[in-house]
């Protein structure tokens, strides 16, 4: 039996298919560093890359930052693989998964990378052409780009998901027992707490429930990555992200509540006083402080350099004056992380400060009961249970002492430091949402029936679920790597940046395919997608928005091929 012939049957042997992945990492490696040399060349002055150069290739340098992208994403997949393998847990479905990615980005990579629903990267706008991308097409690689995402082994995906449905994620996630089991213990509080009430909650636009919030703190949401010596539980990135994910599947709100938490202990943790890290820490973890994070400004979004709230030192106080927005959860907040400019003739990001700005706690009728504060809700589509607000800050005062690190001007150098964590938390709620969307997808292909059998008996509908079940499981991996660089004390922006970027557009993809399932009823509030769907609008934007996130990654690749 040939490769080709194995792979569409189903029976290619399990080293057969980690050779293979390998091969293909291996072929999509150098055709990308043929295009960063491509790039590179297009864009750089003087042994250097220009800052203008750079934005005249926009499209070109952003498609560069999605092939590197592909190209991780493969390349831990293919890890993945080879470590199941190693471990006898590489089953059928676990295969077809790997199988079917491999065949779909490989093809992807060489007809056209979506970095949206309308932009595509061309390989000729990469510089590279036929000679160039006839590697993913011979030898063992080909036979993945050939055969590796067939219709029957996207029928046979769609069989195995059915069948599971229900599972806590389709197919083996390659994380140890600890962490198994911790995946296990927030889908059951999900299950049992969340699910059947978050979809009121939106509808009603609704805060998260205190009693939830209280719930996530017994389990110790708040404290999972904070040390030891601060109360909390000292886990790894990883951890957090299965938590995440998990949280965020049942409603993307209750997932980020802990994200607030999290970012704010980073930031002390990283930049704080001993004095600042004992008195918070301690209270961030149990869940008695509630942290939001006060950054952006009307009119600056990513472009922090710009901010222009006033942090003026009068005697043992700050008074701040200046409007910011889409800031969320602030009114049941009790201290802010805030931006805010303490020198005013020193341009860009070195007048910036950071504070640790307590606040009371507010209601709906009176939600900045603080003087020197005031602010309107922001009415959104989703990412509710939290709620958005602009705020005014006129002299609202703010202890001396809680200058972060007791040092102006480093304030953004405190913040880039959160940026990478914050990222790879961004990607893994962004897997929690599109798992959702497959859940609620899946669940209304089996039950929904038309012209006398389930639609998911029909091949557009198994292939819609096939391929979003295969892309969680690729995104998955990729969110997980930059989670280990994290841990093991490595530089990981580009990781946790790529990460962002994919999941992000694997969640939308995945709700909008959702909603495509459930035909008009998708379009009906009264069904729990049309939520998934809003929800999985913001994560393109929030974090970095998906062109910043391209820019980001692309100076990093190119900065490094010179």
């Amino acid at each position: 039996m040939s490769v080709a012939e194995s792979i569409d049957s189903g029976t290619i042997e399990l080293d057969d298919l980690v050779a293979l992945t390998r091969h293909a990492v291996d072929a999509v490696d150098r055709l990308y560093g043929t295009a960063r040399v491509c790039i590179a060349e297009r864009v750089s002055e003087n042994g250097k890359v220009s800052s203008k150069l750079l934005e005249n290739s926009q499209h070109a340098a952003h498609g560069l930052a999605w092939l590197a992208t592909y190209v991780e994403t493969l390349r831990q997949t293919s890890r993945y693989a080879e470590n199941l393998q190693s471990q006898g847990r590489l089953g059928e479905l676990e295969k077809l998964l790997i199988q079917v990615i491999f065949g779909e980005y490989l093809n992807q990579i060489a007809g056209g990378i979506p970095m949206n629903q309308a932009e595509f990267v061309r390989p000729a706008e990469l510089d590279l052409g036929q000679a160039d991308t006839a590697i993913l097409f011979d030898g063992p690689a080909g036979e993945l780009t050939r055969f590796g995402n067939t219709p029957h082994a996207r029928a046979r995906l769609a069989e195995l998901i059915v069948a599971a449905r229900g599972t806590t994620t389709f197919g083996d996630c390659g994380l140890d027992d600890t962490l198994e089991q911790m995946r296990g213990e927030m889908r059951r509080f999900v299950a049992d707490k969340i699910e059947p009430n978050a979809h009121e909650w939106h509808l009603k636009n609704e805060y998260v429930p205190l009693e939830i919030i209280s719930e996530l703190s017994e389990l110790g949401v708040f404290s999972l990555t904070l040390p030891e010596q601060y109360g909390g539980l000292g886990m790894g990135k990883e951890s957090m992200c299965v938590v995440s994910e998990e949280l965020s599947r049942g409603w993307i709100a209750v997932g980020s509540i802990g994200t607030r938490s999290e970012i704010a202990a980073e930031l002390i943790i990283g930049g704080g006083t001993d004095a600042q890290k004992d008195y918070w820490l301690p209270r961030i973890g149990s869940g008695d402080t509630l942290p939001t994070a006060v950054f952006t400004e009307p009119n600056t979004g990513s472009d922090l350099a710009s901010l222009s709230t006033r942090a003026t030192k009068s005697g043992d106080t700050y008074k701040i004056t200046g409007n910011k927005t889409w800031i969320t959860h602030p009114v049941r907040a009790d201290v802010m992380t805030l931006l805010a400019r303490t020198d005013p003739n020193e341009p860009g990001y070195k007048g910036l400060s950071m504070f640790l700005a307590e606040k009371p706690l507010g209601s709906d009728a009176e939600p900045f009961p603080a003087d020197g504060m005031s602010g309107g809700e922001i009415e959104v589509l989703g990412y509710r249970g939290m709620k958005e607000y602009e705020i005014r800050f006129e002299g609202f005062e703010v202890k001396a002492q809680n200058l972060l690190g007791g040092e102006e001007g480093d304030g953004f150098k405190q913040l880039m430091r959160t940026f990478e964590s914050a990222r790879i938390q961004t990607a893994a709620r962004a897997l929690g949402v599109a798992q959702n969307a497959l859940d609620l997808g899946l669940q209304y292909a089996v039950d929904r029936i038309q012209f006398g059998k389930p639609i998911v008996e029909f091949p557009r509908i198994a292939d819609k679920l096939a391929l979003m079940a295969a892309e969680v499981m690729a995104a998955r991996q990729l969110t997980y790597h930059a989670a280990r660089e994290k841990d093991a004390g490595r530089r990981c922006d580009v990781e946790a940046g790529m990460a962002k970027l994919l999941a992000a557009r694997v969640a939308w993809a995945a709700a909008d395919n959702a909603l495509q399932i459930h035909g008009g009823n998708g379009f009906a509030l009264e069904y729990q997608v049309s939520r998934v769907l809003c929800d999985a609008r913001i994560l393109n934007i929030f974090e970095g928005a998906g062109e910043i996130q391209a820019q980001v990654i692309a100076r990093r690749l190119l900065e490094g091929s010179n």
